[in-house]
Order: C-alpha cells, then structure tokens, then sequence
C-alpha cells in the first residue's frame, strides 16, 4: 500500500496518544488528514493544525483521498455505523472499540468478507500486548488448550492496592479513579464487562469461535469484602479478577469472567497495578505468558500504530480457525469449584451445588466452597447479584499440570 492518508474517529485519551505516536513514526508513511470529533469547542490539550478538526463523519467517509480510517471512540453504537460504513465503501479500518467488535464480530467478518477489505482491532484486547495476531498467526493450530489472564487494568489496580498496599477496596477505588485508572463511573471494568468483551473477542482468534456476551458467565468485584480479603490472606492466596477460556476436550470449551484465587506459583498473581498477563496453554509448548500495560493513552495508541503498520504492508486476519474441521463448541456443562460468601442469601437452597466441601456459620458472614455447573451459575446471576453475595473461583483446570 502506498502512503496511508487516516481519517480519525476520536479524540479522547487514546486518540490524543494516537496524534503523538503517530507523529514519530517516521516508517509508517502515514499521516492523519482529518479527525472527527463529537464536540468542536470542547478544550484539548493537543496542539492541531487549523483545519484538521471536524464534527461531520462524512468529511472523512466521503473523501476519496483517505484510505484508512482508525476508530477510538466511547459509543460502541456509533462506533459499529462508522466501522461498518467504512468496510461497505471498501476503506479499511482499525478501530480500539472492544464493545463494539465484542457484539457484532460475526457481521464485522461477514462486511470484511463481502467488501474485501480489512479490519484490524489488537488495540481492543489488552492495549499493548499483541494477544489478537500472536493467536491469529503463531497458535494457528489445534494444540492451543487455554487462553487465561488479566485483561483489566483498572480492576487489577484495584485489587493490587488492596493486597500489596493494604488500601481498603473503597479507598483503592476511589485512588483509581483520581489516578484515571478507572472511570468516573467505573462499573464496566469492575463488574467485568471489559474483560468479557476482550475475552470474546480473544476467544474468536483462539478457538474460530463466536459466542454472545449474554451467553457467558461474567462476575465482577464491585462485592468484594474485608472477610474475603482477608480469608485470601490467610490462604497466602491473592484474589484476581481472571478472564479464560479453556478447551475441556477436543469437541468442546468453556469460557467465564469471575474472581478467582491465584496462588504465588502461577503466572498472574505478581501482575499487579494497571498491567495486564495472559497465559496462553498448549498441548506440546506448557505455557507462555506475555506481560504489558493493558491500558491508557500510549501503550493503547502503540497498539493502534502496530495495525497501522500492519495495514501499511496489507496485513489482514484471515479468521482461519472458524474453517477447521471439528471446530469445539462451546459448553456451559463443566464443573467449577467455588467460594461464595453471604450473610443473609440463603445461597445453599438457592443454588444446586453438588457438593459442599466446606461450610462456615457465624452471625455476621457465612460461606461454602462446593462443586457446581457453569449452567448454574449463569441461571443463578441474580441470586449472586445480591450485595451480601461474592463468589470466588477455585481454579481445577490443569492445575496437576502446574506442580
């Protein structure tokens, strides 16, 4: 491809990264010719040629000398019309929306298909390490058996204050928020919700396979206690909030988004403040880990660049794996084995555990650590969506192979 002329969608905290990375990468041969914005007078801390700002979509869609749109805006809604509008016109795109692509992949590959054009989006899955085209191009075989990690920098910053620095989880979350580790309103990392799109969307390039966000048990920290905390300390255990998605056998996986107890001799328990780890499992090669900043302005924004790159030499993903033979489906029938902790729930007639391995009783908190169905779980999310509730998986899978 000759010199990339982008159109950018975008100018908030990865945006702006962008603008700076993208002005000193003298090999990209690109240059951003205009970037759409939904406020013109908003203030901005960013020096701009006059000109280059505006906030009609069609200054960019329709002009015939961008040859690249980069996508990095809030709105996953308007973020899918601009995405899909582009791909409809031929333009190629790499867009950082993990909600967006999260919900609409299978029609996002169908547009790249028809259109013959590309989308890129390792931006969408833990910023800076390169998970998306590792999976695409290096595991494109059938020994991958389980992609597992912290895909949340905001939670896990959260959650290292609380067992590193012993900050209360109130007071870690409100210094998360002051930091710009988290959002104002920081439900969509805490509750889960971005690990689960980034999970989805890893789960495509791992395994070929699509499932719907609705489908998939997701659980967050928002119900973390002091109890908790200090029943992981006495475990020499730290709590993470641990996305996976694991090959059970060679017809079928699983995948969930919960808090999970992770021992010092696994990978993920020194990943602390706002990183990300991911461990990637295979039959012949054990694990491989890879480490990073999962967010913020520039580490997102070198992602977007390394698409950009990639967009410069005609890279495209290829979605492979959704056309192997024996494709696994995806089950909801394992067995998990879990801490939940409640007060006045009455947890154990509300949920079918199959077994209850340990049980404590006290006037101010109870809890069980038994064995249940993924399926049980995903129907019994408003019984563990109760503020006396916290659930906590013990990790089963694999786990002989670890010792």
């Amino acid at each position: 491809m000759s010199e990339l002329k982008i159109g950018l969608f975008g100018l908030g905290v990865v945006g702006s990264g962008f603008v700076k990375v993208i002005s000193r990468a003298i090999n990209a041969n690109a240059g951003i010719k205009k970037i759409c914005v939904k406020d013109l007078g908003k203030e901005r801390d960013i020096e701009l040629p006059e000109g280059l700002l505006t906030d009609n979509p069609a200054d960019i869609l329709d002009d015939p000398e961008i040859n690249l749109i980069v996508e990095v805006i809030n709105d996953a809604d308007a973020a899918f019309v601009i995405v899909s509008e582009a791909l409809k016109r031929g333009i190629p795109v790499v867009s950082g929306s993990k909600a967006m692509v999260a919900n609409h992949l299978p029609e996002l590959i169908e547009l790249q298909r028809k259109y013959d054009t590309a989308l890129l989006y390792d931006a969408s899955s833990c910023g800076s390490i390169p998970v998306i085209r590792n999976l695409e191009e290096y595991y494109d075989n059938d020994l991958l058996l389980e992609v597992k990690g912290i895909l949340n920098g905001s939670s896990n910053y959260i959650l290292s204050r609380v067992f590193d620095h012993n900050q209360s989880y109130e007071d870690a979350l409100k210094t998360a928020i002051e930091l710009g580790f988290a959002e104002s309103d920081p439900s969509f990392d805490i509750e889960g919700f971005d690990s689960l799109f980034k999970l989805i969307i890893i789960t495509v390039h791992a395994l070929g396979a699509y499932v719907k966000p609705s489908e998939i048990f997701t659980y967050g920290i928002s119900h973390i206690s002091d109890f908790d905390i200090n029943y992981a300390r006495e475990k020499s255990v730290k709590i993470k909030l641990v996305a996976q998605v694991v090959k059970i056998s060679d017809s079928e996986f699983t995948m969930f988004v919960m808090p999970e107890f992770v021992s010092r001799n696994k990978y993920i328990y020194s990943v602390d403040d706002e990183y990300n780890g991911v461990v990637i499992r295979g039959e012949c090669y054990d694990r491989q880990f890879m480490f990073g900043k999962g967010a913020g302005s520039l580490p997102t924004a070198s992602s977007i660049l390394s698409d950009v790159m990639a967009r410069l030499h005609g890279y495209r993903y290829e979605y492979k794996k959704m056309g192997y033979k024996g494709r696994p489906s995806y089950s909801t029938e394992p067995v998990l084995k879990v801490y939940v902790r409640y007060r006045n729930t009455p947890v154990t007639e509300l949920l079918p555990f199959i077994t209850i391995q340990q049980r404590f009783l006290s006037d101010d908190v109870n809890y069980v650590i038994g064995e249940i169905k993924l399926s049980d779980l995903i129907k019994g999310r408003e019984i563990l969506a109760a503020p006396d509730v916290f659930i906590v998986n013990i990790p089963t899978f694999f786990v002989h192979l670890d010792n």
